[in-house]
């Protein structure tokens, strides 16, 4: 073993040696953690919008303790300091309990979510330690957010973001052998962007064989056309007086992108008749449907079969939307106008604001506008991938969580990013933390039990305890304080959405 050349290294830091050289992480109780380890070069300087580049070897032995910063990204949705200087983006962190097993644990690559514009691999609620304790190695993942990672750029590769996490699953295939998993049972998962991040990656040829399954929670179906992404891009542009090229763009420091991609964000219902529905969210950044890195949208991919060897876990919250109204300060508080714009805006065909009203001849102006909004966004593109999934010859596994959020009256519902604590088992950390409250009830205990237990035993055996789904039954698990197996439950939405595809959304007006 190489020896450490870092005075701040214990004799006893579990040390492994990876493709690149050796790294020295810490003890937590019996699990290993290694953070901050660099899968790729920091994508600046030379390397800024270009694909991810392979680390450079190194001698000795790195330290491997404290977590990478999080990519450029707005500080007001993030609970922890952004370092305008930091370049190490491309980072990722390994928690293990089988450094000294002979037999390879089933691996689990966590994408975290935010629009694409936020998010980072070390926030608190996704620390690894609970799910390890079910016998897996979880791998948690840095890449490029927002304009960086997303933008449309002249000269530079269409999703990015997604190239670093090509890179980073390349990473584990290569070297998790070292932290005791096995290459040959990955799953990668993830919720909202990071959900979506998972659909994406099925649809990816680049992505092919660096994973074996695959669980995707509250997908959304924002995927873009190139034209409108191009467009997009040049009102980032406009913001500094530039064009969206990489000659333009690589000396503009990154914290300035993102604030321009505030101020765009702040302005898209000016653009909403060249850019249609992301405006109405507003969602200006997302997987661009480019004919290379993403040939198609995950939809169509799956249908034709290109997950077929890829076992499928796929679901979304009941109330996906309500966190959101609570975000925009309308919660309780939806006109009759705003349903309308809703549904004239979102609703499928153009029949579709009448069709939502008589499918829910019950439902209050309120009901109705999160219903179309959550319908959109996450729920039905949820859906539709099992369905896709099927159709294309493939194995899925659909899921409901119908559980309030106790936290804040429980008048959240069964809301977005709910899922995220109730699978890492971190209930009283980070943001989500709020959605729970204090004391946890034990229901919500118990539920997340269930539920990690559900998701490691997808990654060890492709199987998470309920039946397979299909388009006749349509077996849904249901998540709550009891769970059921039942037909799935949003049948309203269902006939309502059943024909719409999910295309990449394009540019309306030049």
């Amino acid at each position: 073993m190489v020896v450490n050349s870092s005075p701040d290294r214990h004799e006893h830091d579990p040390v492994v040696r990876t493709a690149g050289g050796s790294l020295a992480g810490t003890w937590s109780g019996p699990l290993a953690v290694f953070r901050g380890i660099r899968f790729a070069e920091p994508p600046v300087g030379e390397h800024r919008f270009r694909a991810p580049e392979p680390v450079s070897r190194w001698d000795g032995v790195r330290p491997a303790t404290e977590f990478g910063p999080p990519p450029p990204q707005p500080v007001s949705f993030v609970d922890t300091d952004i370092d305008a200087d930091a370049t190490d983006w491309l980072t990722l962190n390994v928690w293990t309990p089988a450094l000294d097993r002979r037999s390879m644990l089933p691996v689990m690559v966590w994408l975290p979510g935010g629009a694409y514009v936020v998010g980072g691999s070390g926030f608190p609620e996704y620390d690894g330690g609970h799910l390890t304790g079910h016998d897996v190695v979880v791998v948690t993942v840095n890449y490029r957010l927002g304009f960086e990672g997303f933008g449309w750029i002249e000269g530079a590769p269409a999703n990015r973001g997604l190239l670093d996490q090509v890179a980073a699953l390349a990473w584990v295939q290569e070297n998790i052998r070292s932290f005791g998993g096995d290459p040959d049972r990955v799953t990668v998962f993830g919720q909202s962007a990071g959900g979506g991040s998972v659909a994406a990656l099925l649809a990816t040829p680049r992505a092919s064989g660096l994973f074996r399954r695959a669980i995707a929670q509250s997908v959304p179906g924002t995927f873009l056309t190139p034209e409108l992404a191009a467009d997009i891009a040049t009102a980032f542009a406009d913001e500094l007086n530039k064009r969206p090229t990489v000659s333009d763009l690589t000396q503009v420091p990154p914290m300035d992108l993102v604030a321009a991609g505030e101020a765009v964000s702040a302005a898209m219902a000016a653009h909403s008749a060249q850019w249609g529905q992301i405006t109405h969210r507003p969602i200006p950044l997302a997987p661009i449907v480019d004919g290379d890195v993403l040939p198609m949208t995950p939809w169509e991919a799956l249908s034709q079969g290109r997950g077929r060897d890829i076992d499928l876990l796929v679901g979304h919250t009941r109330d996906e939307h309500r966190l959101f109204s609570l975000l925009d300060g309308v919660l309780g508080e939806v006109t009759a106008a705003q349903t309308d714009s809703a549904l004239r805006v979102l609703a499928p065909g153009s029949d579709g604001p009448q069709r939502f009203r008589e499918s829910f001849p019950a439902a209050s102006d309120e009901e109705l506008y999160e219903l179309v909004n959550e319908d959109w966004l996450f729920r039905m593109p949820s859906r539709h991938l099992a369905d896709a999934q099927i159709a294309g010859g493939g194995r899925a596994f659909l899921y409901e969580l119908t559980m309030d959020a106790p936290g804040m009256g429980g008048v959240l519902g069964a809301c977005h990013g709910f899922d995220v604590p109730l699978v890492f088992g971190n209930l009283d950390a980070g943001r989500p933390a709020m959605l729970i409250g204090d004391p946890i009830p034990p229901a919500v205990t118990e539920l997340s039990a269930r539920m990690g237990a559900a998701w490691t035993a997808f990654a060890a055996h492709g199987d998470p305890g309920w039946p397979a789904f299909d388009v006749e039954a349509e077996l849904t698990q249901v998540f709550d304080a009891v769970a059921v197996v039942t037909r799935y439950p949003e049948q309203g939405s269902r006939m309502l959405w059943q024909d719409h595809p999910f295309a990449a959304l394009p540019l309306l007006s030049p």
